[in-house]
């Protein structure tokens, strides 16, 4: 009885720090949301007003955007607010709802892993060749951003590794019937 209660203390540690550790980077995304919309105020006014556009400012949008999106995904599924079809999920009981969120857990940590495996050689072969945008006062380095890639997924996987944790305490897994 103590080692199962050990056990489920300690996924439950390991589920706290990785949450708090998708929380900071939910945090730190955040602030870049809040650099995009006033680049994007910033590049209106320099366009209407002055008519001008840098296209390293309008680059840098979507450069904000991309590790918003990516790195969202695991804050948006640590607090609930990613997509699932909630008209028929909420009439499963409790109990199927968190087999199905388990089961999703297990197919996002399977499915991240693979995209990170994927998109590393898309990152090595950018920053070996330097890749740099294509269009005149561009910005370099697009390694940088292609990083997010399996940054984002990692954490990904780290929070659903987190929440089946949490689901397989819920649900009794690993506890001895007989």
């Amino acid at each position: 009885m103590k080692e199962r209660e050990r056990a489920r203390s300690l996924a439950l540690r390991i589920a706290d720090v990785l949450e708090t550790f998708i929380d900071r980077f939910g945090r730190w995304t955040s602030w870049s949301a809040l650099i995009l919309v006033l680049l994007v105020a910033n590049n209106v006014i320099l366009r209407y007003l002055f008519r001008i556009g840098p296209v390293s400012l309008q680059e840098l949008e979507w450069h904000l955007l991309s590790p918003i999106a990516l790195i969202g995904m695991s804050y948006a599924m640590r607090h609930g607010e990613h997509v699932r079809v909630d008209i028929f999920y909420e009439k499963f009981s409790k109990s199927t709802r968190q087999w199905i969120d388990l089961c999703a857990a297990v197919v996002t940590i399977i499915v991240s892993i693979v995209i990170i495996k994927l998109s590393l050689g898309l990152v090595e072969q950018a920053y070996e060749s330097l890749e740099g945008s294509p269009d005149p006062g561009g910005l370099p380095y697009r390694f940088l951003l292609k990083s997010f890639i399996p940054l984002g997924f990692f954490l990904l996987s780290l929070q659903a590794l987190a929440q089946a944790l949490r689901l397989g305490i819920d649900l009794g897994l690993g506890r001895r019937h007989g």
